[in-house]
């Protein structure tokens, strides 16, 4: 199909593929910031055309370097320039999004948190979370965040930006013990954009599903919805059962669903006990137990069960496991 003018139109996973984004984050940016497709014909689809893309590519550009989706969105509906915007960002002066991207971390001292997170050589969206996350900005750490998630996806996301922020806000506590409330804030803001991740995925549900959980005692629960919702953007539908989840609890889950993975997280050595492994029914084919986490010791497990070094690498795994991707 071609508009007016022969100009090539383009589908939704098209665009997608382009800007590597998934088509949800496409369908939420039209939804929320009018940023949708232009050319429409009778009977067809609407179709991206070239301005319609060029402007999917500045939100894009603005919402990675961590300017807010609804600053993004106006500033790429109303044509500005993305250089200027990157320049002035560059000279610490405010961007559409509000944000100080390139401040040092002794410049940024003072506001409502009347401290910081200094994080060395950090990128600007990492700085700007641990600044939002210090001052208690609940608002602020969400728009960040749900920035990044749209513009670059979960496993990048959690590598790049939460894990600096949340490792330097555990240390922070570790050697001061201060920050609780930080960490709690951070937490429950990142729960809540992971979980509109997996609501605005197209995830279809497996006759054996990928039970996901963290183990018995195991309260830190925020890596399993992170995996979650980086295999809901890939179309595999998983079922949370939560923290600290009893041994018995596990094993009835995995009788009652016939899973065709098992994935345990655990944070300390004190929750890593494989020894329930030994007591999960066997299914055929038989369910694949993956574990992550600190907490483990990969030379306990033997042949239990398969460490996963990072999310990236449990995504990959569970998919083989569920047999999609």
């Amino acid at each position: 199909m071609s508009v007016p003018g022969d100009e090539p139109a383009l589908t939704v996973a098209a665009v997608a593929r382009r800007l590597g984004v998934a088509p949800a984050t496409l369908r939420t940016w039209d939804r929320r910031y009018g940023l949708g497709p232009s050319s429409h014909a009778p009977g067809e689809r609407r179709r991206y055309t070239s301005v319609d893309v060029a402007r999917l590519e500045r939100m894009r550009r603005l919402t990675h370097e961590g300017v807010s989706p609804a600053d993004a969105a106006r500033t790429a509906l109303a044509g500005a320039d993305p250089t200027r915007d990157r320049a002035s960002a560059a000279r610490g002066l405010p961007t559409p999004g509000g944000l100080l991207l390139e401040l040092e971390p002794e410049r940024a001292a003072g506001g409502p948190g009347g401290r910081i997170i200094a994080i060395p050589r950090a990128a600007g969206a990492v700085r700007g979370l641990a600044r939002a996350a210090m001052s208690l900005d609940c608002a602020a750490v969400e728009e960040i965040v749900a920035a990044a998630l749209a513009s670059s996806g979960v496993i990048d996301t959690w590598d790049h930006l939460l894990c600096p922020v949340l490792r330097a806000v555990g240390d922070r506590w570790a050697s001061t013990g201060e920050g609780v409330e930080v960490e709690h804030l951070l937490t429950e803001a990142v729960l809540g954009a992971l979980r509109v991740v997996r609501a605005e995925s197209l995830a279809v549900p497996t006759p054996r599903p990928a039970l996901l959980c963290a183990a018995a005692g195991e309260e830190h629960c925020l890596p399993v919805h992170a995996l979650a919702a980086a295999l809901a953007e890939r179309g595999v539908a998983a079922r949370v059962l939560g923290p600290a989840m009893p041994d018995e609890g596990v094993v009835a889950a995995v009788r009652r669903t016939g899973a065709a993975v098992l994935f345990v997280w655990s944070h300390a050595p004190a929750t890593a006990a494989a020894g329930f492994l030994a007591d999960l029914p066997v299914m055929r084919p038989p369910t694949v137990v993956l574990v992550g986490g600190p907490g483990w010791r990969p030379a306990d497990l033997r042949a239990r069960a398969t460490y996963t070094h990072d999310l990236g690498e449990a995504v990959h795994l569970v998919q083989l496991a569920a047999g999609v991707g």
